[in-house]
């Protein structure tokens, strides 16, 4: 028998880790995102704006005006004028012949590593030298290898490059070693930045130094401090280097060892609920950056054999001063930014960190790759103090502190699947974060916050202004009811409830209603292609099903897989009835129209009426369908109605009503009705303001009984997704009319 589960956050280091009071401070120390720029607007004029562009690593010019990123696909250097932060401007693309793996930016000049390697063993890459005055290549300098990370000594005088020489994944199952070997590149450079040894670069051998493959080590990624010191790390190795960078002479190297994330999701299941622990685990670090002379921070993203799904801070000697442990999986899981695809392998996938001193402290910004989010700490010493989480585009992989400028920078490389890649910008000095809107508490039994994610449905409590109950769609092995408490923000996750005991096993559950004779009214959408029926359900308070209602077999035969959405119990002559709104026309509608339909559960009736869709607006095409229906008493509706288009072509995000009064829904094989519908509010401001993606599923509406409108989106389960999910209160519903 399904449980509810009613788990609260305890203690003060709980409610700063998961965001709820964060760190205490009445200055404004919080991160704000400004801006998100897509990067196909870098593309020469005349270009198809559909041609693939990402943005991997980035970095600033000295001034921090002009960022440069690599676009690996285009094989190209990107440059774009961020004088102005709210109005990124293209500055130009540099042609490397090749494909960027890294750029580092000094005084004069931009350094590239490029790889142009036949294959896995005939391995080559250069330095591409590009003069910030024009943007022109002044050198191309051979690395001896294939390049991975490239960095710049502070003081000008030194360019160092991870010469990764990467494995072959599809042979002997990806196990190293594979030869040739990599090793450490180094370019001197004169006071006008460029390379003195061009045709002679300087080489670090790094083999016999890790216990993993010692013949083959693989340096992944590279940073230096003011002491002209490289911590390089070998990640398939498990073990960092450190190297003095005028001597190239290795100085100190030590296994990266394994850590442990206890009460974290580890089974292959799409759940985000703690089901183990990932114990002893190889770090393999990838990226890495110096905190001060003598303590850094890596990012354990981990290759074939760990990734411990966190970050550690180490000394120059090699001992670990702090591990995360489960952190990064457990804010994940909190803010509903858990990859629960990826949970048996790497989980939330930290990749990146960068730090930078802002505001008097010194903070550690770490990434996650698959969970779409930037960590972020403040530096004390000893154990690291959250501060807050940035919801980044998809596929966060640099990361860039600008601290003279008081920006953070993030490039985002997936494009693919409608969704683009971008570079976001976020500035220093919000009093508090406006991200996230909705946290959940800790599950007592798991010892773990309650995982959530897609959230597709949305109902007011009749009797409390602060609770809203949420419902997950069919991403999630478990379909699951949400309690929610909107007191403070961010709202919290409380309780829930899953969903069990019907004859459907699995569920896709789109709405979710407040039935007034106790229990929930829920949609779960169907697919008969996937054996999923069209079904209205009625559940207890626990999720137990109490009926699975079913249309008529003849309608059912004229179904789409775009069926069920939102659903809203009602009152109307005298009688309970349930209105449940399909998305799409099916087989037997006009063109432009999609029924509503209407259950009256006294005689177990169904009754339908047409419901007319707007026609798509997006440059981009696309469909146009319904998310939602609330009811507003009296036989009159808000209808929650989108289109399919996301970011910048998202063009119908809109709010409609309608009114059943002097209307009579028509038995199936009739003529059905028309609704007249009224357009009510736009909706894409509010989901716009946050800056960034414009998420394309606002999903969820409902009204509080103080009369309320609040809106929520649904995130996807992070896949191929930004992760974010906005709680927004729209104001008095009265704004309807």
């Amino acid at each position: 028998m399904a449980t509810l589960r009613g788990h609260f956050l305890k203690g003060a280091g709980l409610a700063v880790l998961f965001g709820l009071g964060a760190v205490s401070s009445a200055q404004a120390d919080f991160f704000e995102r400004i801006n998100s720029y897509p990067v196909y607007k870098t593309l020469p004029d005349g270009a198809d704006k559909a041609t693939e562009t990402v943005a991997e690593i980035i970095y600033a010019s000295k001034d921090g005006r002009t960022l440069a990123f690599t676009d690996s696909p285009g094989e190209a250097i990107v440059f774009v004028n961020a004088a102005n932060p709210l109005n990124i401007q293209p500055a130009g693309r540099v042609a490397l012949g090749g494909e960027p793996t890294s750029v580092a930016v000094g005084a004069y000049a931009a350094y590239a590593g490029v790889n142009t390697s036949e294959d896995f063993i005939n391995v080559s890459g250069k330095m591409t030298v590009i003069s910030l005055n024009g943007y022109e290549v002044t050198a191309e300098c051979d690395a001896k290898g294939q390049p991975d990370s490239v960095a710049i000594s502070p003081d000008g005088k030194f360019v160092a490059i991870a010469i990764e020489n990467e494995r072959d994944e599809e042979l002997n199952d990806g196990v190293i070693p594979q030869m040739p070997a990599g090793h450490l590149a180094i370019f001197d450079l004169d006071d006008n930045g460029a390379p003195t040894n061009c045709d002679a670069v300087r080489i670090v051998d790094m083999t016999g130094l890790a216990e993993v493959a010692p013949s083959d080590p693989e340096p992944e990624f590279v940073s230096i401090n003011s002491k002209n010191q490289a911590v390089v790390t070998l990640q398939e190795n498990n073990h960092i280097a450190i190297v003095d960078l005028a001597s190239g002479k290795v100085v100190a190297n030590f296994s990266a060892g394994t850590a442990t994330a206890e009460n974290v999701p580890v089974k292959k299941a799409r759940m985000s609920d703690a089901s183990g622990s990932s114990v002893d685990v190889r770090r393999e670090p990838d990226a890495v950056a110096w905190i001060d002379d003598e303590r850094f921070v890596t990012a354990n993203e981990g290759d074939y054999e760990g990734g411990s799904r966190g970050f550690t801070i180490w000394n120059a000697k090699g001992d670990v001063l702090f591990d995360s442990g489960n952190q990064m999986e457990h804010l994940g899981m909190a803010h509903g930014h858990y990859p629960a695809k990826r949970a048996h392998k790497k989980g939330t996938e930290p990749e990146g960190v960068a730090v930078g001193d802002f505001g008097g402290d010194t903070l550690i910004f770490v990434n996650s790759e698959r969970g779409n989010f930037v960590a972020v700490y403040k530096d004390t010493g000893g154990t690291p103090e959250f501060v807050q989480l940035l919801p980044t585009h998809v596929g966060p992989e640099g990361l860039l502190a600008i601290p003279s400028r008081d920006l953070f920078a993030v490039a985002n490389e997936v494009d693919e699947d409608g969704v683009r890649a971008h570079v976001s910008l976020y500035q220093f000095g919000a009093e508090a974060p406006s991200y996230p809107s909705i946290v959940s508490a800790i599950d007592e039994e798991k010892q773990a916050p309650i995982g959530w994610g897609a959230l597709s449905g949305l109902a007011a409590d009749p009797e409390d202004e602060n609770k809203l109950y949420a419902v997950s769609d069919s991403f999630y092995d478990d379909a699951r009811i949400y309690t929610l408490d909107i007191s403070s923000r961010p709202a919290k996750i409380v309780s829930y409830a899953t969903v069990q005991g019907g004859k459907q096993a699995k569920l896709d559950l789109e709405g979710i209603s407040v039935a007034r004779d106790g229990g929930f009214w829920l949609a779960s959408e169907g697919n008969l292609e996937k054996d999923l029926q069209h079904l209205l359900l009625k559940v207890g308070k626990d999720g137990t099903v109490e009926q699975e209602i079913t249309l008529p077999q003849a309608l059912i035969d004229q179904s789409d897989r775009y069926s069920f959405e939102g659903v809203a119990e009602f009152e109307m002559d005298g009688q309970t009835r349930v209105a449940v709104a399909v998305q799409r026309e099916w087989k037997d509608d006009p063109k432009g129209m999609t029924k509503i339909a209407i259950y009256t559960p006294a005689d177990k009736s169904w009754g339908f009426v047409h419901y007319p869709l707007d026609a798509p607006k997006s440059a981009a095409g696309g469909w146009v369908g319904l998310s939602e229906i609330v009811s507003l008493g009296d036989g009159a509706f808000a209808i929650l109605e989108r289109d399919n288009k996301g970011g910048e072509d998202a063009a119908i995000k809109q709010i409609t009503t309608v009114s059943l009064k002097g209307v009579t829904p028509a038995a199936y094989g009739e003529t059905l009705p028309v609704l007249e519908k009224h357009f009510a509010m736009d909706i894409l401001p509010a989901m716009a303001k946050s800056k960034g993606w414009v998420l394309d599923k606002p999903e969820g509406l409902t009204v509080t009984p103080g009369g309320r409108l609040i809106l929520i989106t649904d995130n996807d389960g992070v896949d191929d997704a930004p992760g974010e999910t906005q709680l927004i209160d729209l104001g008095p519903a009265s704004r309807l009319n």
